[in-house]
């Protein structure tokens, strides 16, 4: 069976689907494995470097025909319409946010693999998590750029010409992003706070250095599987409203909730930023194209508000350290690949809990239960999901 890997083509992707170090493993299992060239090299990875590691560097054209197909995001246009039945696609695919190319994959026959899809509480599931690894990047980056940002240090430094004082720090949703975030903020010297809406993340704050802020006004919103529970409206104001008090309080805020499919929740409104000081900073991570938890906040860019607050729309850090994402990225999607394929050749089974969590296409048709209609609830209308932070919570059921 032939694997391969393509250059991704999105804007401003470095990543790449697979590095060297992951093609002996896939070899040693019965696959071939195809690299298209130039693959890795926006991640400093050679043709040559994937030739050593016993992989073929070949055309695109030969890559898109392989039996199974690796990337990073979605596939574009020409890959979509190149693929047929028989073939499989897997990657970062986000059929919750693009319904319509599920729709399109499953209309050529192919069957599509969502890494994003993983089920995040299978305790197996968990080094094939590329949800949490890419996390991990992005919390660590995030805080990264905040220091970066800051017109003053991290640490309190002690000096002739006096001493400085340590920054304080905010993050807002104490997932796998925000823990990475806690803990690179604590490292550079940084005194840092964190809330979240779940009470049970609080012991996951302190054990990497942080103070858990507790809100009065929003009580316990813990979901399944480590998930937030949605807020109601007035849940929403008036977390809003007490958060922005301690916000002010602070030089340096990072954002880090996300919802698969949905807008971000606003965190950080108007009326917050309007009372931070000059010289503040925002990193909001949950920046995309449907909003951000930050009033005003657009994925990519940074911008100052009148009053001085720098607000770094940072979406897709993940791709700023293309190095160290790919090889994260390229454990994940072995691992699953690897617990797909047996004696060589892929073993499908949408009785396995793990299996049918990812699949997305089969058989001309989109498979996966998260993507059926909507079951009208009381009065005709679909029941509520899940809209508070996205990162399963280090140590939650599993």
């Amino acid at each position: 069976m032939k694997v391969s890997v393509v250059k991704e083509t999105a804007p401003g992707e470095r990543r790449v689907a697979l590095v060297p170090e992951a093609v002996g493993k896939l070899r040693a299992a019965g696959l071939d494995v195809l690299v298209e060239s130039g693959a890795g090299d926006r991640a400093w990875l050679t043709d040559d470097s994937y030739a050593e590691a016993g992989a073929s560097v070949v055309s695109r054209g030969e890559a898109l025909a392989a039996d199974v197909v690796l990337m990073v995001g979605k596939p574009d246009d020409a890959i979509v319409q190149g693929l047929h039945a028989g073939q499989v696609v897997i990657g970062l695919l986000a059929p919750l946010a693009d319904r319509e190319l599920a729709d399109r994959l499953a209309a050529t026959g192919a069957t599509a693999i969502s890494m994003d899809m993983i089920p995040r509480t299978l305790p197996r599931a968990q080094p094939m998590d590329a949800l949490s690894s890419q996390a991990n990047i992005a919390g660590y980056k995030a805080a990264i750029i905040g220091a970066a940002e800051f017109g003053r240090f991290f640490p309190m430094l002690i000096t002739a010409a006096g001493t400085a004082r340590p920054a304080k720090v905010l993050v807002l949703g104490i997932g796998v992003a925000g823990l990475q975030a806690i803990g690179t903020a604590r490292r550079l010297g940084a005194i840092v706070s964190a809330y979240d809406v779940r009470p049970e993340t609080r012991t996951e704050a302190e054990s990497v250095g942080a103070t858990f802020i507790e809100l009065t006004s929003v009580g316990p919103a813990s979901g399944e599987g480590g998930y937030a529970r949605a807020l109601t409206e007035d849940e929403r104001g008036a977390q809003q409203e007490e958060l922005a008090g301690h916000i002010a309080r602070h030089d340096v805020v990072i954002t880090t909730a996300q919802v698969p499919g949905r807008r971000p929740p606003l965190l950080v409104t108007e009326d917050a930023l309007k009372a931070m000081a000059a010289g503040s900073v925002i990193v909001d991570m949950g920046a995309s194209e449907l909003g951000g938890n930050v009033a005003g906040s657009a994925p990519g860019q940074t911008t100052v508000t009148e009053n001085g607050v720098t607000i770094v729309g940072a979406g897709h850090l993940p791709s700023t350290m293309p190095a160290a994402a790919s090889a994260m990225y390229a454990r994940n999607i072995s691992g699953l690949l690897l617990y797909l394929v047996a004696d060589g050749e892929l073993a499908l089974d949408p009785g396995d809990e793990l299996q049918a969590g990812v699949i997305i296409t089969r058989d001309g048709a989109v498979v996966h239960p998260a993507l059926a209609p909507p079951a009208a609830g009381p009065g005709g209308s679909s029941p509520p999901a899940n809209t508070e932070g996205s990162a399963r919570v280090p140590g939650a059921a599993s």
